[in-house]
């Protein structure tokens, strides 16, 4: 039940000798499971990523908010989450009901996008519902994962995750077209943003319900429930607490795609009807390196990946620094923000799902989920202060030495290598 001991050793920290009770099908193909949930996620990534590509355009430019009040709403947008996390990972696990509470989450964010509709320009009820939106996604993502962890062997979750985030990046590529599109042709209309991301969210769910099995951890059945102090304790254990201390420092020092997004439009002084494309260059290139590097984490090591992922997106914030301008600074910002997504992302959720006991696997990925989004959450807040405070330059700068200061530490704490645990 307990986590493996967290020293170094020669393996590469993905790889695992054996197959863990549970795993899905032969290392040969792709667990059903893992498609079935990518093409979820790609729909439903459709339905949020319209709403996230507009959403600096709308806040900022439209409603005319301040830095700091756009950055409590990205802060709530992408951080709210992290307090549902834990309860839908457990409830997940004790239920043995992966499919039915990721099923809820997605239903739950598909009804926000109306929500959003009738929020109009009052900021009370703009949060309301990013942060109902939020507590959907929330609830989702713990039980999601653990399903694509429990149904693949393990030495192939980097893969399962680099082809599930691949497909939910072709959902992230796909939205802010949509976004752009309907704008243009309603005439800068977001209501009609709105209604679209709807109709996408309740096919996602629709696909779930179809497509998606269910599924129960099979070497664990007869085991008594997991307690909600049980998945808490997982945190005593010395591997799992040295990587949610990383993923938690890590998101502290991790700037928000919105302003990312925000510095660019201001640095390049193009019209603001185009920064919903922004967005577009980051997913191209995470799709392009999500598979390549999830196979690159299983045969070198998850660890090292990971942390190579936030050293780009150091340089992101180098290159937003330097006096470089024109369609360089976009490309080389982009590209290099994609790369620290196909880094990071799933590449965390696979260097620690072996070493959790698959009763309690949503629980935990949802514990370091819940550590990651603190971070990011505090970050934007922390952004946008800065921001309003000292102006951009400053507020990036610090940004940046914050980071450059976290990474030799997390070097350290990081566990080299995480063992399946049965």
């Amino acid at each position: 039940m307990y986590l493996a001991s967290s020293r170094s050793t020669d393996v590469p920290d993905g790889p695992a000798t054996g197959r863990s009770p549970g795993s899905g099908p032969a290392r040969k193909g792709m667990a059903g499971t893992v498609v079935a949930l990518g093409a979820v996620s790609l729909v439903s990534d459709i339905s949020s990523e319209m709403v996230t590509a507009v959403m600096p355009l709308y806040f900022v430019l439209g409603l005319g908010m301040s830095p700091l009040q756009f950055g409590f709403l990205d802060g709530i947008y992408n951080g709210i989450s992290a307090f549902v996390r834990l309860a839908g990972g457990h409830i997940a696990d004790r239920r043995q009901r992966y499919k039915a509470v990721a099923g809820a989450g997605y239903a739950l964010s598909a009804l926000c996008k109306l929500g959003l509709l009738f929020a109009g320009t009052s900021t009370p009820a703009l949060s309301t519902a990013l942060a109902a939106d939020r507590v959907g996604k929330g609830i989702r993502t713990g039980p999601r994962d653990a399903l694509i962890t429990l149904s693949c062997d393990p030495r192939d979750l980097g893969r399962a995750f680099g082809v599930h985030r691949a497909m939910d990046t072709t959902g992230a590529l796909l939205g802010p077209l949509a976004a752009f599109a309907l704008l243009w042709v309603t005439m800068d209309a977001y209501e009609s943003v709105f209604v679209v991301s709807f109709c996408f969210g309740v096919l996602g769910v629709l696909i779930l319900l179809a497509f998606v099995p269910g599924h129960r951890h099979t070497a664990d059945r007869k085991a008594a429930a997991p307690r909600l102090r049980d998945t808490v304790g997982l945190v005593r254990e010395p591997g799992f607490r040295r990587m949610l201390i990383t993923a938690s420092a890590l998101g502290l020092v991790t700037v928000g795609d919105g302003f990312i997004f925000l510095l660019l439009q201001s640095r390049l002084d193009f019209t603001a009807g185009y920064l919903p494309l922004l967005p577009l260059g980051t997913a191209l290139v995470y799709l392009t390196l999500a598979v390549p590097f999830g196979r690159i984490a299983d045969r070198h090591g998850r660890r090292g990946l990971y942390l190579l992922g936030h050293t780009a997106l150091l340089a992101v914030y180098a290159v937003l620094l330097t006096p470089l301008g024109g369609p360089a600074l976009l490309i080389a910002a982009l590209v290099l923000h994609g790369t620290f997504y196909a880094a990071t992302d799933g590449v965390l959720m696979a260097l620690a799902g072996p070493s959790l006991p698959g009763t309690q696997r949503a629980g935990g990925l949802a514990i370091l989920q819940t550590g990651q989004a603190v971070g990011r959450l505090l970050a934007s807040v922390l952004f946008g202060a800065a921001w309003t405070t000292w102006g951009t330059q400053p507020a990036l700068a610090l940004a940046a030495a914050g980071l450059a200061l976290t990474l030799p530490i997390c070097l350290f704490l990081l566990p080299t290598q995480q063992e399946p645990t049965p």
